[in-house]
């Protein structure tokens, strides 16, 4: 049986990289699908959620609060972002022989997941809230209504991609810990007692 380093960190660089295990791999679905999520949320706002109302001044369609549609956007490129970083760090992750490097990736994906998580459970409360406050007389042929509701979705999905995806990270945070500490505390090679 081979000894086992710190969550593969004795193995890094021995495996190259594998496209098909890695894009079936729970953590990268994820990712894959908060990238789209996050793109679906602040595409939507961009092209359809602002609209102008005899004047040439654009008007958010989430009861013309302008906040509502730059926080929607903003989380949603933040997160869009994100993705794409996590994503990178993801396939150069095994090649990671430092076992504080890996720590402080994993911290970095669960700190970021955790917030992300927490501005998408905002943002859609208060899209939400927002959308519930604008009357039918504000949207001239229900205008932006579509990708309003869109919207109000796909913020809630994205609670739960990043929720899930912090969940991993913190799990995967516990194994890096606890199999450096079970090495530090209870050595690989008894000591032997020499009697000369």
């Amino acid at each position: 049986m081979e000894p086992a380093g710190a969550y593969g960190a004795g193995k890094a660089g021995a495996v190259s990289f594998d496209p098909v295990a890695f894009f079936t791999h729970p953590r990268t679905v994820l990712r894959l699908l908060s990238w789209v999520f996050s793109m679906v949320v602040f595409s939507c706002i961009v092209n359809e959620g602002y609209i102008n109302i005899g004047s040439e001044r654009l008007l958010c369609v989430f009861n013309n609060n302008a906040d509502a549609c730059n926080y929607g956007v903003t989380v949603g490129v933040a997160c869009f972002l994100g993705s794409i970083f996590f994503l990178i760090l993801d396939i150069y992750f095994p090649t990671m022989s430092n076992v504080k490097d890996r720590r402080r990736a994993v911290l970095l994906d669960l700190i970021f997941s955790g917030l992300a998580s927490f501005l998408w459970f905002v943002g859609f409360c208060f899209l939400a809230n927002q959308w519930q406050m604008t009357s039918p007389d504000e949207l001239p042929l229900a205008q932006g209504s579509d990708a309003a509701r869109a919207t109000i979705a796909f913020c809630f999905f994205s609670i739960l991609t990043w929720g899930y995806q912090c969940l991993l990270a913190m799990n995967t945070f516990k194994s890096i810990s606890f199999v450096e500490v079970k090495q530090t505390l209870l050595p690989r090679t008894p000591p032997t007692l020499s009697l000369v």
